[in-house]
């Protein structure tokens, strides 16, 4: 991944009073309270402490100032770091990819001051000088960063920069470790998530391991999706924090679903909104029957081996099998797949005879294969179970409402 700026949620303008009656405070404009001469005037800054020591290197200085207030930030040597206000509650707002401006929906500014986030981690152990300033007033600390922890956790996205996604793909962030909940919170105000154009999403911790942001509806095609977890420094609890900064650059393609209804034994192929193909197809036998529920492409390949042993059962054995299969698609982690299946031809569009997956002819597999991105919705229907929350990425087996009651914020 990149190390580069993405963009950040910014509040909305704070309207601030006098801090105190003191001649040494700063003053808002127009508060009709006398002070001293400008240079006396101070902003108070919050976070971290003048002196602090052991502060975390996922800097978030906090001060009482309007949000237009001119930071700067530099290290021992005097190199500057860049950076902006952001918002304390991104995981309920409605994306937004401008820079410099409020999300559609951007929640209400902190009540404890502006946060201001440097674009990139701090150094371990370094030794750095904020200086806020605005309407003649200023304030200024100096602070020192914590040594590099001995116990680091490496943070991963499912979405590559520059990949190409389906339009139901959620970002996805994998940790090393598992997250207890009383961290989440923290870690989720950094992920500063935005989308062009701007749609609402959620973060919501589908494991201990793993959170995921979802829009409420599927995400418009060709939408340009930024990402930076700022994430570098941060606790995750049980004396372990994030290794690094991570961010994200991709583009959603064109609203490609496929929706397989048992009734029919067929399988249509919309592209934005227009079918391509209607195709015959074999879901699992009544034995083994395929999971109905939502959702969308997680691996796909030219080919795979599929081996009944990996789940228990002997390859030797009535039911057992190990066989060359192509263009598998995966869109369950218990193994169903969308996949090329020439042996059962004869059944695709008349009955069911597979292990569970979505049988399709070698023709037609190797044309959804070619058509295809991770994070393509597929819609099952119709069949005697139901997809178990969590096998797969499921997200869309929610409501919003469900959803947005997975974030820690």
């Amino acid at each position: 991944m990149r190390s580069r700026w993405l963009s950040l949620l910014v509040v909305s303008a704070l309207a601030l009073s006098a801090c105190s009656d003191s001649d040494t405070s700063w003053k808002s404009p127009g508060s009709g309270t006398s002070g001293g001469p400008a240079e006396s005037k101070k902003i108070p800054i919050s976070s971290p402490a003048d002196g602090a020591k052991d502060v975390s290197t996922a800097l978030d200085l906090v001060f009482n100032a309007p949000e237009s207030a001119e930071v700067t930030l530099k290290d021992a040597s005097g190199a500057t770091i860049t950076g902006n206000a952001v918002d304390q509650q991104p995981s309920k707002s409605a994306s937004s990819a401008s820079p410099a401006g409020p999300s559609a929906e951007a929640s209400a500014p902190a009540a404890d001051g502006v946060h201001w986030v440097p674009d990139k981690q701090l150094k371990w152990a370094t030794e750095y000088t904020a200086t806020v300033k605005a309407d003649g007033a200023t304030g200024e600390v100096k602070f020192t960063t914590m040594a590099k922890p001995s116990n680091l956790v490496r943070v991963t996205s499912q979405v590559g920069d520059n990949q190409v996604v389906g339009v139901g793909m959620p970002m996805i962030l994998n940790f090393a470790n598992d997250v207890p909940k009383d961290a989440r919170a923290a870690v989720q105000r950094r992920l500063f998530m935005s989308s062009d154009p701007p749609q609402e999403g959620s973060w919501n911790w589908f494991s201990a391991k793993e959170v995921h942001y979802r829009p409420r509806e599927y995400w418009q095609a060709g939408t340009k999706l930024k990402l930076r977890a700022a994430l570098g420094g941060v606790s995750l609890g049980n004396k372990s924090y994030a290794q690094q900064d991570l961010t994200v650059d991709a583009t959603v393609g064109k609203r490609l679903i496929m929706e397989a209804d048992n009734a029919t034994k067929k399988m249509t192929v919309t592209e934005d909104g227009v079918v391509l193909k209607t195709m015959p197809i074999s879901l699992g036998k009544p034995s083994n029957p395929s999971d109905s529920g939502n959702f969308i492409v997680m691996v796909k390949n030219e080919w795979e081996w599929f081996d009944s042993s990996t789940y228990g059962v002997p390859v030797d054995s009535p039911d057992g099998y190990r066989t060359k299969v192509q263009f598998p698609q995966r869109i369950t982690w218990s193994g169903q797949y969308i996949h090329a299946a020439p042996w059962s031809v004869s059944d695709q569009g008349k009955r069911n005879v597979s292990h569970g997956c979505v049988n399709i002819s070698l023709e037609l597999g190797q044309w959804l294969y070619g058509v295809t991105h991770i994070g393509d919705p597929v819609i099952v229907k119709g069949t005697e179970e139901r997809v178990k929350y969590g096998d797969g990425w499921t997200d869309w087996e929610l409501s919003w409402d469900q959803y947005v009651k997975g974030s820690a914020l």
